[in-house]
């Protein structure tokens, strides 16, 4: 069998990670050369011209046009953050490298924080990777399929009627030669044809071939100017759709990833940030050594997140 060079690539190594993020300077430099590309902006004014005050945990910059003041922090995801940047800096590498996911837990051993901060963290930079990924649209040919994320309760419902479990929709984009380009999971109040007409509007383009299961809901695709093929499976073994190829894999990682990986965690609730983190790495998997630096990018394009909002239905949902 021919090796998989997506699969063996090399990556970011850890050495390789210190000596470009080792330092507070060097995570300082980055993460001011991601956020301000073209040099100081003012956040209120847009300004260029800035003094900088030194003596705090981070330098801060002064807007000589109207006097206000900022860091390089602040209205992102770490603003008001009292960790150090080495700490965030490997934080992002740990979460964007983990092909599987990282749990809260395990992040609270490797950043050495308590779990709390841990928590936020993770989530933080979890919702960094779900709102990027929610302006990509799959093109081309796509491969659809419905599924439940989550397990019974104690003392709940059982099957598809527990309290823990979610639909979701899972969708690929794959290109001429049948591999699999673009993911995107997304959940779904039911599979109801308005549910799936409103997921079509916001995760496909116009024109793409839509190939699913025949399942009646997923007819909606057409609603937005794609065409669906419907293929009837008939009680078939997945494995023997070869229509299904990719999306049958896609959705298996991610079961597995998920139990192997997340032991306890809210599906109903915090579903589409653990989704989106999935559908980030695996849309960057190709080039994994510079995907440090696309989460740092990330994060600069997410603005402040608190903590009562990332455990609000609002922003978990």
């Amino acid at each position: 069998m021919a090796m998989n060079r997506i699969q063996f690539q090399q990556g970011l190594s850890l050495p390789q990670f210190i000596e470009l993020y080792g330092t507070e300077e060097k995570c300082e430099s980055s993460l001011e050369k991601a956020r301000w590309p073209d040099g100081f902006r003012c956040p209120r004014c847009h300004a260029q011209e800035h003094g900088l005050i030194h003596g705090r945990r981070h330098k801060r910059y002064q807007c000589r046009s109207c006097r206000h003041q900022a860091t390089l922090t602040a209205g992102t995801i770490m603003e008001a953050t009292k960790l150090p940047l080495t700490t965030w800096f490997l934080a992002f590498y740990l979460v964007g490298q983990a092909k599987t996911g990282i749990s809260s837990l395990a992040l609270m051993r490797h950043l050495g924080v308590n779990y709390r901060t841990a928590w936020l963290v993770h989530n933080k930079i979890m919702q960094a990777m779900s709102e990027r990924e929610e302006a990509y649209l799959l093109r081309g040919k796509v491969q659809i399929d419905d599924a439940y994320l989550g397990g019974e309760r104690c003392g709940g419902k059982p099957g598809r009627g527990s309290e823990n479990k979610v639909p979701i929709v899972a969708a690929v984009s794959v290109n001429e030669a049948g591999c699999p380009v673009h993911v995107k999971l997304s959940t779904v109040p039911t599979f109801s044809f308005a549910a799936i007409a409103d997921w079509a509007q916001d995760s496909l383009a116009i024109g793409c071939h839509v190939i699913s299961d025949g399942l009646a809901c997923f007819r909606a695709v057409t609603e937005i100017g794609c065409f669906h093929q419907p293929v009837v499976v008939n009680g078939r073994h997945p494995n023997e759709l070869s229509e299904f190829r990719w999306i049958n894999t896609i959705l298996s990682n991610l079961k597995t990833s998920f139990s192997g990986t997340f032991h306890a965690f809210r599906f109903d609730k915090y579903a589409n940030r653990y989704l989106g983190a999935f559908n980030y790495r695996f849309n960057r998997r190709f080039n994994l050594e510079v995907i440090t630096e696309r989460v740092v990018h990330a994060i600069c394009c997410c603005t402040a997140r608190p903590e009562h909002l990332l455990r609000s239905a609002e922003f978990a949902t």
